[in-house]
């Protein structure tokens, strides 16, 4: 950690930048009030903020906006765009769950030899595996028997049909692996992925390996503990099955209707509401 003192410099030194500068301007000519800078401050809605993850995943935090409110995770999975391919339902069915690696949808543009030690990883411990490389430059130079490679497919198809999961620790695929409720691996890139990676190791359905350390022996040393330790499973499934009952798209809908309907009305719309 570099320390609050380095922390308040380098956000001192954000705020003064030419963009919120440029912003601020801009603010000012066309007559709007100063919410103050546009990077730090302004950006949360004075009557509702929604925090679109379970409560499993993070509690509220004194530092939040009162007026957060969290809804459970809102999953997309794409399942009705992409179809599952035949050859990867022959492959599930013909053998024991597989290891899946994926980088999602941004991880995956600088996977460097993240599927080349990953398919190492899964010849050391005899499993066998499905990549989602996301793109056909990740393609690793062999490929052995027991290893399935495809673009994409949707996670709520593949996930909860794996031994375990490796993934970059995103929230949308950190959130996909709980629902799944088989264990994880998370191998945080950048970004928020650390944190995601922390709050799913307490939970205690995943371990973290950072991206440094992700040699094929170190990860098929990992993936051993995850698959040989009876709690991870356990525990994967008892949040799965928590999440299941969350309605995190319907929970935030009613908490826009809410703020809308408690929101004060405007003198032209109250003249509109009475009919004059």
């Amino acid at each position: 950690m570099l320390g609050p003192g380095v922390m308040k410099f380098l956000l001192n030194l954000s705020k003064s930048t030419h963009k919120a500068k440029a912003v601020t301007k801009f603010r000012a000519e066309l007559g709007l009030p100063d919410t103050g800078n546009p990077l730090f401050e302004g950006q949360h809605s004075p009557t509702r903020v929604l925090a679109l993850f379970s409560e499993l995943f993070g509690r509220p935090q004194p530092d939040w906006p009162p007026q957060t409110r969290i809804t459970g995770f809102c999953f997309y999975d794409g399942h009705h765009e992409v179809a599952v391919p035949p050859e990867l339902k022959i492959f599930l069915d013909n053998g024991p769950p597989p290891l899946v690696f994926t980088l999602g949808s941004s991880a995956v543009w600088v996977a460097r030899d993240f599927f080349r030690e990953s398919v190492d990883a899964a010849k050391r411990l005899g499993r066998r595996a499905v990549l989602l490389i996301g793109d056909e430059r990740n393609l690793p130079r062999l490929v052995p028997e027991g290893v399935m490679v495809l673009d994409y497919v949707p996670y709520q198809s593949l996930l909860p049909k794996a031994s375990a999961v490796v993934h970059h620790g995103g929230v949308g695929t950190t959130s996909q692996g709980l629902l799944a409720g088989v264990p994880t691996l998370i191998v945080p890139f950048a970004f928020d992925q650390s944190d995601n990676a922390e709050h799913a190791r307490r939970l205690g359905t995943s371990r973290t390996l950072y991206r440094k350390n992700y040699f094929g022996p170190r990860v098929a040393t990992e993936l051993h503990e995850l698959l040989t330790q009876p709690s991870y499973a356990r525990r994967a499934i008892e949040v799965s099955q928590n999440l299941r009952l969350e309605k995190g798209p319907a929970r935030a809908a009613d908490l826009i209707e809410e703020s809308i309907l408690q929101r004060p009305k405007s003198p032209g719309e109250l003249a509109y509401a009475s009919g004059h």
